[in-house]
């Protein structure tokens, strides 16, 4: 999901519509370690937004399904195009919308504030709030249990930072 998982869930509009989101960059960094990784990342919202068509080419994410009110065909879609079994996937969402998408998945989560009839039927609920790292908390916990935690801080720390 984007609003409430990679955003706070706020729109902001200035007078002439033009819609404003902010992401966290930790969440942004975490997609780019997750796909370094091997960790595919696609992105099913409900609505249409032109600054999640930037942001996802920014962080190279190539499945987007937007204006999907309907949640499971984007699902459905994104299964037959990447081959992979939903039991594979982790899916975050944090709204009722997000439900037909989290029961099918391997790993349900959500985000700490999240409506309840979600946090009640998610594997696990991050304690980062949507758009404030919940996404970069589910990154590391996948990469760590992958096994990769090591390597991603000594890569860095090789690095020189």
């Amino acid at each position: 999901d984007v609003d409430g998982v990679l955003t706070e869930g706020g729109i902001y509009m200035d007078d002439a519509g033009a819609e404003y989101k902010r992401f966290d960059v930790r969440d942004g960094h975490g997609i780019k370690l997750a796909q370094r990784f091997g960790v595919a990342v696609a992105l099913i919202t409900g609505r249409t937004s032109g600054v999640v068509t930037h942001r996802a080419a920014e962080l190279g994410i190539e499945h987007v399904y937007q204006g999907r009110v309907a949640k499971a065909p984007a699902l459905d879609e994104l299964l037959t195009a990447t081959g992979m079994p939903a039991e594979a996937m982790a899916v975050v969402g944090d709204d009722v919308v997000d439900l037909p998408l989290m029961v099918r998945a391997g790993l349900a989560v959500t985000v700490a504030d999240a409506h309840p009839a979600v946090t009640g039927r998610a594997h696990w609920t991050t304690a980062a709030t949507g758009g404030r790292g919940a996404v970069r908390e589910v990154v590391d916990r996948i990469l760590r249990v992958q096994g990769h935690e090591a390597t991603l801080i000594e890569g860095y720390l090789e690095a020189g930072g």
